[in-house]
């Protein structure tokens, strides 16, 4: 059995679940989803818990079972409590700001790079313009929406400069002439 896949998913109050045969509605405070599971799985509301059962022990079917509680756990959470990624901007003259809702990251470029947040997703800019803060409900969303932002100026190995996640860590390489910095 599944060491995930077993847990039951605990609902807080102020969630409501529905679910349809394979498709489960989580409806909470920060906003709401919707999600089609595999049709092999069954998945049942008893006493306050999402419980997540598998009829066989096919391999498919073993992989699934684990994963698609994970999913419901995030949804639950996500609803709830809601899910953030930091990251840091380092660099002379890097800076971010808010224009309304979008992020508008000034990191070198001839241009200043803006970023529409989509639909769920709020961005937050502290100390001194160098820290983002990327807020949703979605798990998923909230990575990618990061992971994007990261992209428009990714971290260099030789002074560090760039955009990076919050306690991620830059292997530093040697320059031309071998100095240790």
């Amino acid at each position: 059995m599944s060491r995930i896949g077993r847990l039951p998913v605990e609902v807080p109050s102020g969630v409501d679940i529905k679910i349809n045969g394979s498709r489960v509605r989580v409806k909470g405070p920060k906003g709401e989803m919707e999600y089609t599971f595999s049709s092999s799985l069954e998945i049942a509301l008893e006493e306050g818990q999402i419980v997540v059962t598998r009829p066989s022990d096919d391999r498919e079917i073993r992989a699934l079972h684990g994963t698609t509680r994970a999913l419901l756990n995030n949804m639950v959470i996500g609803v709830s409590e809601g899910f953030l990624k930091n990251l840091e901007l380092v660099g002379v003259g890097y800076r971010a700001n808010l224009q309304g809702s979008n992020l508008v990251l000034n990191v070198g470029y001839s241009h200043p790079v803006e970023i529409v947040p989509p639909k769920g997703i709020t961005f937050e800019v502290t100390e001194k313009s160098r820290k983002i803060t990327v807020r949703g409900y979605d798990k998923q969303r909230v990575g990618q929406v990061a992971a994007d932002i990261r992209k428009v100026r990714p971290p260099e190995p030789y002074k560090g400069k760039g955009i990076r996640y919050s306690g991620e860590y830059i292997r530093r390489k040697a320059g031309k002439v071998g100095k240790v910095v």
